[in-house]
């Protein structure tokens, strides 16, 4: 990162305001109601996401340069995660408070540094593990009422399986995290994020034959809109790394609990429990933990580069 780019304020409002735009989407998927198939969901948010995206790459002038990859096949592994990811998420926040569902979602950068370690061999000590492991207990904490349902049937049980599919939706969405680090080394950010998107779109619509609605006007706009809204969410994500470390910027991730219970009991009358607050409160600590653990050995790696003499 250049000098001339850094600037902390502006990354960290960016930042924000992409965690601003994740919410409308989310709210309106939710407001769309509980009788649209997830598959419908994932294809208007992956649709109209390339919207904002098409034009902002025409705004930089990298149109072109955007679909040229060197590792197409890692698009659709990246692609293929992320869309069963969303399209878990998606069913389960048909089911659930909006709350729930972010808290429960944050279990995927956990579940990212699990699969770095297993899967890319990166070096996790104990420090990081025991947080995934207290961040863990602290989603299992927001499951078990849920859970508890899953006895009692009818809209409860409806519950418990859509926490579930979140969970679900969570693990994919660490391995999907995985992927991106390794197509980070040869491909452009603006590559990735657009093949997502055109992914999304071709895989959600083979999902058109198993029972996709009819959509009335207003459906059809919150959709759009989501769509819409999580494709400038993504740009703004985007932007705000290139102003700041990534220690500065990913706390600010965790601003999207506040937002979701106040907007979730504006508009649709949540209250969270006492249950599922504690439960968030010892994930976003454990997540807290990880990035300071993560700013702390990039710190130290960084002065071993400098003491080191020029033979290594």
């Amino acid at each position: 990162m250049s000098a001339a780019a850094y600037n902390p304020i502006r990354g960290i409002s960016f930042k924000l305001i992409s965690v601003a735009f994740f919410l409308v989407m989310q709210t309106c998927i939710k407001a769309a109601g509980p009788d649209v198939p997830a598959g419908q969901i994932t294809f208007f948010r992956s649709t109209f996401a390339i919207v904002p995206i098409i034009i902002y790459l025409a705004w930089l002038r990298s149109l072109s340069s955007a679909f040229y990859t060197k590792n197409l096949m890692g698009h659709f592994k990246r692609g293929f995660l992320g869309i069963v990811s969303m399209i878990c998420g998606f069913y389960g926040l048909s089911l659930l408070p909006l709350p729930e569902f972010i808290a429960i979602g944050y279990a995927s950068p956990l579940m990212a540094v699990v699969f770095a370690a297993v899967l890319l061999g990166e070096t996790v000590r104990v420090y990081r593990w025991s947080a995934v492991l207290i961040g863990m207990t602290g989603v299992f904490i927001i499951l078990w009422p849920k859970l508890t349902l899953l006895q009692q049937g009818g809209f409860a049980a409806g519950e418990g399986i859509g926490a579930l599919a979140v969970l679900l939706g969570a693990v994919l969405g660490g391995l999907a995290m995985v992927q991106v680090r390794q197509l980070v080394v040869t491909e452009k950010t603006a590559t990735i994020v657009l093949y997502f998107s055109l992914t999304g779109s071709l895989l959600s619509a083979f999902s058109l034959p198993f029972d996709w609605e009819w959509l009335d006007m207003k459906q059809t706009i919150l959709l759009m809109t989501s769509g819409i809204a999580g494709g400038i969410a993504q740009i703004l994500l985007t932007e705000s790394y290139r102003h700041a470390e990534v220690s500065t910027i990913a706390p600010f991730e965790y601003s999207s609990i506040l937002f979701g219970i106040g907007i979730s009991y504006v508009l649709f009358g949540d209250i969270p429990t006492v249950t599922m607050l504690v439960g968030t409160a010892i994930v976003v600590s454990a997540g807290i933990f990880i990035i300071l653990r993560e700013h702390q050995l990039g710190l130290a790696r960084k002065a071993a580069r400098k003491a080191s003499t020029p033979q290594g």
